[in-house]
């Protein structure tokens, strides 16, 4: 066991130098992400190390803090009309991006519409609004058709695709091509100058960011910056990451996998932090444009044969960790039903049997297989093995978890570099509702990745959205749930907590919350 891991800390050690040496800074925190990051625009994609990503460069208007209250950010405040239409936002004073420019209302107007292209609460608000309207520099109204009572819960989205606010030139940008300039109001600059994929991103502290007077709280509050410099490196090898934590060479990783928690706790200088204790929920996501899963009977068939303890164990290992959830809002949640043994106990006659009702003819199902990625890249041959069981042909393919985040987006058939099926997760905070949950939209061409087409859906999220009537409400999320499962809009494979490591010798403040936090880390003398 010694010498296993002192060559593979050696190899880290080769990965680092191999880096080059980092400009000097007074302090720099250096750590592994979840993933390489290739695709910047955080409303381009929904990958969360472009969230992150974003996250560390733009800010937003409306922030959720640890109680899961909404709190004003780049926002003074706001007013509401008492006919619930008109929602007046000012902006703090003094904001800024990171050129020197002040931010103005008419920035926050382009980001929102940008976002609202792209987005499923985004576009849902968007359709239910009339005008975008600037007051004056500091001053914008949201100006609805009707009331729709999940405004600010859309504005202060926590995860992908989050409503950043960007210079008004930059937010103009076609929403369907990615931003190219990277000028955010964030407590961080990008440096794209120093950015090598698959090997290091950098960040410098904004100097000209203006937090807020509170205490930080999860996503609200004061983002105060306490390092000069963050460096994302790319060891795509669990192993040599944990090993360059344990020499000293990083000071944190976001999201070891479980399996690796015992040599890690076995250093007293190591810590492991349960920053997502909300958890995250992973899906199988099908194509329904392209054949066999444009067939509903063929994703309900894949539905029938699959079981997600197997999965989880082999992606998370520790039941302590991972829960085996059917509900496709989340257990434990106001939508959150469930649904027997469907995902829990396969049933292998009655896929099978919509298999030959549906038609299917063996042609090999594409399964993209995300191999660098720690939180679903171990699923996958599991749910191969699961559906050849029931009949179906798969062709899984294996790459980096970049390439399958832009392979998603082609609509061409799977033969052609297309797709049939990629895993990906979602934190349970932007899952457990229906109204925003992105995968259960069902607005064709406009929806998330799969692009499903349902009229029936999108009128029952129209009504849910709108109405007033908590217990109509809860009538009509439930409906929405029903109608994910019927249709397989997706596959729940599951829920898991998120955990962290890093040295507490060194650092101190990571925030809890559903995203990596990295302001207000700062490191020890």
């Amino acid at each position: 066991m010694r010498g296993v891991r002192k060559r593979v800390a050696l190899a880290a050690l080769a990965i680092w130098a191999s880096l080059g040496a980092p400009a000097m800074a007074q302090t720099t925190l250096r750590m592994v992400s979840h993933a390489d990051i290739k695709i910047l625009d955080p409303i381009w994609t929904t990958a969360l190390i472009t969230r992150n990503f974003g996250y560390m460069v733009f800010d937003v208007l409306f922030a959720k803090d640890a109680d899961l209250r909404i709190q004003p950010q780049m926002a003074e405040g706001y007013t509401l009309s008492d006919d619930k239409l008109t929602y007046t936002i000012k902006l703090r004073d003094g904001l800024v991006w990171s050129d020197g420019q002040p931010v103005t209302a008419e920035d926050c107007i382009a980001s929102l519409k940008r976002w609202g292209a792209r987005d499923a609460s985004g576009q849902l608000l968007m359709k239910a609004t009339q005008e975008l309207k600037a007051i004056d520099d500091r001053s914008f109204q949201i100006v609805l058709k009707q009331p729709f009572g999940l405004v600010l819960d859309a504005l202060s989205k926590v995860s992908s695709n989050v409503p950043f606010m960007m210079p008004k030139r930059i937010a103009e940008t076609d929403p369907n091509k990615q931003i190219t300039e990277f000028v955010g109001s964030g407590p961080f600059i990008f440096k794209q100058d120093e950015w090598k994929p698959g090997e290091k991103t950098v960040f410098v502290k904004n100097p000209k960011y203006k937090p807020r007077n509170e205490p930080p709280s999860m996503l609200a509050g004061g983002k105060v910056a306490k390092v000069d410099r963050v460096e994302w490196l790319a060891i795509p090898d669990a192993n040599t990451a944990a090993n360059a934590l344990l020499t000293g060479e990083i000071d944190l990783i976001e999201s070891p996998p479980p399996d690796l928690f015992p040599l890690l706790k076995a250093e007293k200088a190591i810590a492991l932090f349960g920053w997502n204790a909300t958890g995250s929920q992973i899906v199988m996501r099908f194509n329904h444009i392209q054949p066999p899963f444009n067939n509903a009977k063929i994703r309900q068939a894949a539905m029938y044969a699959l079981a997600q303890e197997p999965m989880l164990q082999a992606q998370v290992g520790d039941p302590e960790i991972y829960k085996v959830c059917n509900a496709p809002f989340v257990c434990g949640t106001t939508y959150g039903k469930e649904y027997g043994d469907l995902l829990i106990k396969p049933d292998i006659a009655r896929a099978r049997a919509l298999l030959k009702d549906g038609g299917y003819d063996g042609t090999p199902v594409v399964m993209l297989h995300q191999t660098d990625l720690q939180s679903s890249n171990n699923v996958q041959p599991v749910a191969k093995q699961q559906l050849e069981a029931a009949g179906f042909k798969v062709n899984m393919i294996d790459s980096d978890w970049q390439t399958v985040v832009s392979r998603r987006a082609r609509k061409e058939p799977a033969d052609k570099g297309g797709w049939n099926i990629f895993f990906t997760t979602n934190i349970t905070l932007d899952s457990d509702n229906p109204g925003t949950n992105s995968y259960a939209a069902g607005s064709c061409d406009k929806a998330w990745f799969g692009w499903p087409c349902d009229p029936d859906m999108e009128k029952l999220r129209d009504a849910f959205i709108h109405s007033a009537d908590p217990a109509k409400q809860k009538e009509l999320g439930l409906a929405i749930s029903d109608r994910v499962m019927e249709q397989a809009f997706y596959a729940p494979v599951g829920q898991y907590k998120a955990f962290g490591a890093y040295r507490k010798d060194r650092l101190e403040g990571w925030l809890a919350g559903p995203v990596p936090v990295v302001w207000n880390i700062s490191k020890k003398n």
